[in-house]
């Protein structure tokens, strides 16, 4: 971590602690409700921390209402939707729960178990967010959107594939391999972790540098 929070923390069961109580417009609410721990860049990261809002990467509630991922951000905000796609630096860690295939919350169906492909798609897929052409108008943007993350989701579902190479990072302080991928826009990472699985995505961050630790306090994920 870059700073250390003082304040007495509040634990929550499976996560991390987090200084002070949460109010109900709090943007930590979603992510205390998780039962996951989660992770970002280790103590190596020196700059800025922020929370993703839901609906840009933040926690995402399954069928069953439950946290089953979610996204921490370090550097500069990744462009959101319409906003000018500025090069920006940035590295995004996508901490997914470990689900076996388990029944839909309407019962019609099975859904499948979270897998390191899992990560890999949703950190893909937030990479596109955040990447695509400035210069496309709405038409044509949604057309490349779909069509890149059609290729991403064929890429995420065939790690062992051409198209990803090996990466040995830190997870904890522990060399843990991933499963990397670069391009014109930026890279792509997928792993495990100790009771979780890990994505990560970034542009103009080096990803060989990179290190993940399970995040104890989230307050340094708040501050300006």
């Amino acid at each position: 971590m870059d700073a250390t929070s003082q304040a007495v923390g509040t634990a929550t069961a499976g996560g991390p602690v987090v200084g002070g109580q949460a109010g109900p417009a709090d943007p930590l609410v979603p992510y205390l409700s998780a039962d996951f721990p989660w992770y970002g860049l280790d103590e190596g990261w020196s700059g800025r921390r922020f929370l993703l809002p839901s609906g840009f990467g933040g926690p995402r509630a399954g069928t069953h209402g439950t946290v089953d991922y979610g996204s921490l951000g370090h550097g500069e905000e990744p462009a959101r939707q319409y906003e000018p796609r500025d090069v920006r630096k940035f590295a995004v860690v996508v901490t997914v729960a470990r689900r076996e295939s388990r029944r839909s919350a309407d019962n019609t169906g099975t859904l499948e178990a979270t897998s390191a492909s899992s990560a890999a798609w949703l950190a893909g897929s937030g990479l596109l967010a955040a990447t695509w052409p400035g210069q496309l108008d709405r038409a044509r943007r949604q057309d490349w959107l779909d069509q890149q993350s059609t290729l991403a989701w064929d890429l995420a579902d065939d790690l062992e594939g051409p198209g990803w190479s090996t990466l040995s990072l830190p997870v904890n302080g522990l060399p843990q391999p991933f499963r990397y991928r670069e391009s014109e826009y930026g890279w792509v990472l997928a792993g495990e972790a100790p009771g979780v699985l890990l994505g990560a995505y970034g542009r103009g961050v080096s990803a060989y540098g990179a290190g993940f630790a399970a995040v104890p306090d989230l307050v340094a994920y708040t501050r300006p």
